[in-house]
């Protein structure tokens, strides 16, 4: 007979497992067997969002790792079968804040929700909406990695994200095809960066996934970005992951997507810029946050620019004066007096 597990019971605290750099792992095999659904319950309530879930033993096995990358939280799950449900009642206690991106990564998602029903099978992508209900049933074991995005991040209408729920995006072309890797990889990696390498990774991540979700609603053909624009989505996130090499040269990042030289120049051309324009204007994005969020002498101009691909701070002195017209430390010292004053 299945066994129900209701959104509203009472919650018990649960251990959590450490896992390497910032991961949480929580996991049934901590607590009696007995007791396995129940745990889980409570996990998902307190990961996610609350939802029924029904199996058809009394015992569960399941683990889920979650890490956070800027505005991102991504969790991968490993569950046994069962069905899982986002009730009326659940979304009434107010904790649907966010709309969650999938990846399915072993076995089947049947996923109804907004009138329509898809399966999501390896390598498919899924938006779900926790503000309105919906129903997915797992009939293997299955892992799937869920990336919660907050709303207003993604930029998206209401009527767009009806729109979107209840379709299986196969990952065979286009954007999907480069989102769904990516995020796959992410998922697996995500605690191995540090916090403003992360930051980076989930800016391009998200804004790669606001454009698949416009390809996917029909947007303009022309506010989409063809072969070209996927092709620089690629290169803008690849220069994002190593602004912090300085040998990051044009060859460099030619070489690492099968381009040549030329055509690589013309991506950034088309945008009315250039590639070292690009970097450099990155990089100093990258310094002006840390040097607004760390307090004057608690890092040397020296460490701030070696670690954004400057060779040092004459380096990050002179681009720095070039676009602002000051100096990192008068910068620095202007933010921080303006602070002070508030």
């Amino acid at each position: 007979m299945p066994t129900a597990i209701d959104s509203h019971e009472e919650r018990r605290p649960r251990p959590a497992v450490p896992a390497s750099g910032r991961s949480t792992v929580l996991t049934t095999r901590s607590v009696a067997p007995s007791e396995s659904l129940d745990y889980w319950h409570d996990a998902v309530l307190d990961t996610l969002v609350g939802m029924d879930i029904t199996t058809e033993g009394r015992t569960y096995d399941a683990t889920m790792r979650t890490d956070h990358l800027g505005n991102l939280q991504i969790t991968t799950v490993e569950c046994d079968p069962g069905h899982v449900r986002r009730t009326p009642s659940s979304i009434a206690r107010g904790d649907g804040r966010q709309v969650f991106v999938a990846v399915q990564g072993t076995g089947r998602a049947q996923v109804e929700q907004d009138g329509r029903t898809t399966e999501l099978r390896t390598g498919d992508i899924g938006f779900f909406e926790t503000v309105r209900p919906f129903h997915t049933v797992y009939p293997e074991r299955f892992r799937m990695k869920i990336f919660a995005v907050p709303r207003a991040v993604l930029q998206l209408p209401d009527a767009g994200l009806r729109q979107l729920t209840g379709r299986s995006i196969r990952p065979s072309g286009g954007l999907p095809a480069l989102l769904g890797p990516m995020l796959d990889r992410l998922a697996d990696t995500a605690a191995s960066y540090e916090t403003p390498t992360g930051d980076r990774l989930a800016e391009s991540v998200v804004d790669l996934m606001a454009a698949t979700a416009a390809d996917q609603l029909g947007a303009d053909p022309v506010e989409l970005p063809g072969a070209d624009g996927v092709l620089l989505l690629r290169v803008r996130t690849y220069i994002r992951w190593h602004l912090s090499d300085p040998g990051l040269t044009p060859s460099v990042i030619a070489g690492a997507h099968g381009i040549s030289v030329r055509c690589l120049h013309r991506l950034f051309e088309a945008e009315d810029s250039t590639v070292s324009r690009w970097i450099r204007e990155q990089r100093l994005q990258e310094c002006r946050k840390e040097l607004a969020a760390r307090p004057p002498g608690s890092v040397t101009l020296g460490q701030v620019a070696r670690r954004w691909g400057f060779t040092g701070p004459a380096g990050l002195g002179k681009a720095f004066r070039n676009s602002f017209g000051l100096s990192p430390s008068e910068w620095r010292d202007r933010v921080w007096e303006g602070a002070a004053s508030c």
